[in-house]
């Protein structure tokens, strides 16, 4: 009997160790600075998308930028903003279209891709949000302010899901 457990038995909690370690959910993580150390991350699907808004320290006024994931990137979809100032794009490029629309300037149709993107969460007037699926989450209550994140969309283990967060099913 005991060298049946034991042909039964092992395989099996191979198979679920395994299992436990193999990466297979898609996710946007963010990392700490430039390490494997995961903070926090959300689950997305390839064709989602998914925003980051901030408030421009010159202007006061909300950036909005629109990601969606595509071969292990992130693609900037989308730019909407209230006012030219330092650092806004004054039209688009390419194939890309600017247009107003319900008084803000808006870029649409961009493709700019990014392996990963480094953010320093602002401490005090950026106010970094993240939207998905119709949540707002406050970047700096969820990960802290003044933290620098790495974010990388990935696929993640069931063992790394547990030392994170996810900060959209909580």
């Amino acid at each position: 009997m005991s060298l049946l457990k034991r042909f039964f038995f092992l395989p099996l909690f191979i198979i679920f160790v395994c299992l436990f370690f193999f990466p297979y959910k898609q996710v946007v993580a963010f990392y700490f600075e430039d390490s494997d150390r995961l903070i926090a991350f959300f689950p997305i699907a390839e064709s989602q998308t998914f925003q980051i808004v901030y408030t421009h320290s010159i202007h006061f006024t909300d950036v909005v930028e629109t990601y969606t994931i595509f071969e292990k990137e992130l693609v900037l979809t989308e730019l909407m903003y209230e006012n030219f100032a330092v650092g806004m794009p004054s039209n688009a490029e390419g194939n890309e279209v600017f247009e107003r629309r319900d008084g803000k300037y808006v870029i649409t149709n961009m493709n700019r891709r990014f392996r990963t993107i480094d953010l320093r969460i602002g401490q005090v007037r950026a106010n970094h949000r993240l939207i998905y699926k119709g949540k707002e989450i406050v970047l700096g209550e969820k990960i802290g302010y003044g933290k620098w994140v790495r974010i990388v969309p990935t696929r993640i283990s069931l063992w790394q899901q547990l030392k994170g967060v996810n900060i959209i099913d909580e």
